[in-house]
């Protein structure tokens, strides 16, 4: 079945031509565009494959893992103190003796700073 919108008149070939070549001009442009603007990812994407096929063929040894070092040689802690005989002592029991040098825990101060002020910005320069 025939297109509705078809009419009897003959297609204009130089027209289409026109229309053609205007859009040839558009893909040609806006690949030269995307090498000014996108071109360094091509490079960028060379050098990752370079640096790939040399980590396949095993040419940088420094980059092997290591063994796994035992927890024990990393990780001491003291002997503690009598276990309470209370639950209410129970809580905080070990950290509490200064001779296990464990870490205690403080006030939080997390989100105190502010990016922007470190920076010297003002705070509406992001949104």
């Amino acid at each position: 079945m025939e297109n509705s919108q078809q009419t009897s008149e003959p297609p204009n070939f130089v027209h289409q031509d026109e229309i053609w070549k205007a859009h040839i001009k558009i893909e040609k442009d806006s690949g030269e565009s995307w090498r000014k603007n996108w071109g360094f990812l091509s490079e960028a994407y060379k050098e990752y494959e370079m640096k790939s096929a040399q980590l396949k063929m095993g040419l940088q040894p420094d980059l092997r893992v290591r063994p796994l070092t035992p927890p024990q040689k990393q990780i001491q802690v003291g002997s503690s103190s009598v276990v309470p005989l209370t639950s209410q002592r129970f809580i905080g029991w070990r950290s509490g003796s200064s001779c296990l040098q464990l870490e205690k825990y403080n006030a939080v101060h997390h989100g105190r700073r502010s990016f922007l002020k470190d920076l010297g910005w003002s705070p509406d320069a992001c949104s």
